[in-house]
Formats: structure tokens, C-alpha cells, sequence
């Protein structure tokens, strides 16, 4: 069974407790984005680029059976990392839980401190994208309730 949007916070923050220091976390890091997987070219486009990032991010939603599934990345491994920490608590999720829940997992760990500014930035940057995907979709679906359709951005 898939983790509470809290839980799937609570997990990376207890994966994290793990490391004796930053080098350690951002090695963690950097293997997570080595190791989550890419979107297809026909997503790396402008309209699912993502703005405010210093590296290039794209950010792919797909919205199926009231939840919507990211696909990201980027072109530099450590953001690729703090994507898939994003999927992790973000995809797959009702709109509702997205728009509601904030990135505790951020402060909890303490990402903002530690990563340079335009990192900090890009990681604010994204999840603010996907809040407006999960408002966009929280509407859309609101206005068509009923209708069974299904909508990709």
C-alpha cells in the first residue's frame, strides 16, 4: 500500500536520519537522481519547463482517476535527486493533498540551509509548480465533476 502524502514525508526524513553529515546526504541525493528515471523528449518542452531553476527542470503532470502523476527532471544530478524526493511525496496524489500538505520534509531536513541559493530557489520554484498543477487540476475537476474525462496539461 502506497504511503499517506505524511508518511511519504516522514520516510525521507527517516532515510536522511541515517547520514552523519551533508556530504553523506547530498551523495544520497545525487544517487537518487542517478537512479530516477527520465521523462520522454516529448515532455523536455518549454511549457513543462519549469521557471526559476538555474538547471533546466521539466515537469511533466498527467492527471488519471482524480490523482496526479508527475514526471520530472532535469539536467543536473543533484536536482534530479530533489525531484525524486518530490515524487515521492507529490505524484500520484489528489489535488487536494498536494494543495494542502506542505514540503515539511524540506525545513525537517533542513534542505534550504544547506543547499546554495539557486538550488534553495529551484527546489521552491518546483514545488510551487506542482501546488499550481494540483490548484489547476483541483478546478478542473471541480467544473467537470461527473464527466469521467481525463486531462494531461
Amino acid at each position: 500500500m502506497t504511503p499517506s502524502i505524511i508518511e511519504a514525508q516522514k520516510e525521507i526524513v527517516e532515510e536522511f536520519a541515517f547520514f552523519d553529515d551533508w556530504e553523506q546526504r547530498f551523495e544520497h541525493i545525487i544517487e537518487l537522481g542517478k537512479s530516477h528515471m527520465d521523462i520522454s523528449d516529448d515532455h523536455k518542452s518549454e511549457k513543462y519547463r519549469v521557471r526559476g531553476c538555474q538547471s533546466t527542470v521539466w515537469l511533466y503532470p498527467e492527471f488519471k482517476e482524480g490523482r496526479i502523476h508527475f514526471h520530472a527532471t532535469s539536467d543536473a544530478m543533484i536536482v534530479r535527486g530533489l525531484i525524486a524526493l518530490l515524487m515521492k511525496v507529490y505524484s500520484g496524489r489528489t489535488p487536494a493533498e498536494i494543495a494542502s500538505t506542505p514540503p515539511a520534509f524540506v525545513d525537517e531536513l533542513g534542505l534550504n540551509d544547506h543547499l546554495t541559493q539557486g538550488r534553495a530557489n529551484g527546489l521552491a520554484s518546483m514545488i510551487e509548480q506542482i501546488k499550481l498543477y494540483a490548484v489547476a487540476y483541483g478546478q478542473l475537476e471541480k467544473s467537470h465533476a461527473g464527466n469521467g474525462k481525463e486531462q494531461n496539461a
